[in-house]
């Protein structure tokens, strides 16, 4: 159906984002972020963006922000096991650091299926909490640089704005030098 007016434009198209903002919103993978984020702090919200947060690149430009303020959350194997390390978004995880923190030798990244198995979300939208099964979680020094950093809520148009010392306590996680300078930035 075609409107004369611009005003019936507008409303359709805002109902529309809207909906799909709803629909997002309303996915397991979000909500069971949500869901942890209200328990540890009930002011922390989900942002849902209308563009992508697949990459930190994307996350940046929709956010306006420093691209090192966006948490890159990179699932590894190592051996036998799996670790998730929380990325700085202008940095590269080092997988020499890496091997040398661990002690082992085999360490490589985890591939789209194992990320999905392990996590319960797919890539682009992995958060750092919420996972499905439990795993050791690196936190990259160079994210102490912002005061609050943006993290994956389970989906690639939805993301949390966090303080870095709340990131650690929800994550548990263990702060290491982990990465080195990304030249793709």
């Amino acid at each position: 159906m075609q409107f004369s007016h611009k005003w019936c434009n507008y409303a359709i198209t805002f109902k529309k984002n809207i909906y799909s903002m709803s629909q997002v919103l309303d996915k397991e993978p979000v909500k069971r972020v949500d869901k942890l984020l209200k328990i540890f702090d009930p002011n922390l919200k989900i942002i849902h963006l209308e563009q992508t947060a697949r990459t930190a690149n994307d996350a940046a430009t929709a956010l306006g922000c420093n691209i090192g303020a966006i948490v890159k959350s990179l699932l590894f194997k190592a051996g036998e096991e799996y670790i998730l390390c929380l990325v700085s978004g202008d940095k590269r995880c080092s997988l020499n650091k890496l091997k040398k923190l661990l002690g082992k030798n085999d360490v490589s990244m985890a591939s789209p299926e194992k990320v999905k198995k392990i996590t319960g979300y797919t890539i682009g939208g992995v958060s750092p909490i919420g996972h499905l099964v439990k795993i050791k979680i690196y936190i990259d020094t160079n994210l102490k640089r912002f005061s609050s950093v943006f993290a994956a809520a389970g989906h690639p148009n939805c993301v949390f704005k966090i303080e870095f010392n709340k990131l650690t306590k929800i994550t548990l996680g263990e702060i290491q030098e982990i990465t080195e300078w990304n030249s793709q930035n």
